[in-house]
């Protein structure tokens, strides 16, 4: 059915519900799985040598560990993963990086790391499940 799925990750809880689900997905399909974490350019700004430069430099690491730790638990299953860290607009780099691969679903999560209202989805997750032109799983 899949042959290949992209997760998005920013490390939360709802996120790392979402990466469980797509490993889950891409094992029972033999897919390859491609993940990406996106430093939200619209939030940190692109740096300039300056103290915005050590903050994102700072994300960018973080994600990558959360890339990695995908790679390692994809790893235990048997599973190939392609993974993406990358800046801009989440919801834009997450449906560009889709069309790119051309995925078969998208994974992810309800809400993200900066989203307070429990009760309502997040914003990047609303964008991509509004604009991807292709199935997305919310977790």
């Amino acid at each position: 059915m899949y042959e290949r799925i992209l997760v998005a990750t920013d490390g939360s809880a709802s996120a790392n519900r979402a990466v469980s689900r797509a490993l889950e997905q891409a094992e029972a399909n033999g897919a390859t799985l491609h993940a990406i974490f996106v430093v939200d350019t619209g939030r940190y700004g692109e740096p300039a040598l300056s103290s915005t430069e050590l903050v994102v430099d700072s994300i960018e690491d973080w994600g990558r560990n959360q890339l990695e730790e995908v790679v390692e638990r994809a790893d235990g299953l048997g599973i190939e993963v392609v993974t993406r860290c990358c800046h801009g607009t989440p919801h834009e780099e997450i449906i560009g990086y889709a069309d790119d691969v051309d995925a078969d679903v998208v994974v992810l999560g309800y809400q993200g790391q900066s989203h307070a209202a429990a009760e309502r989805i997040g914003s990047v997750t609303d964008r991509v499940v509004r604009n991807a032109g292709r199935p997305v799983l919310v977790v």
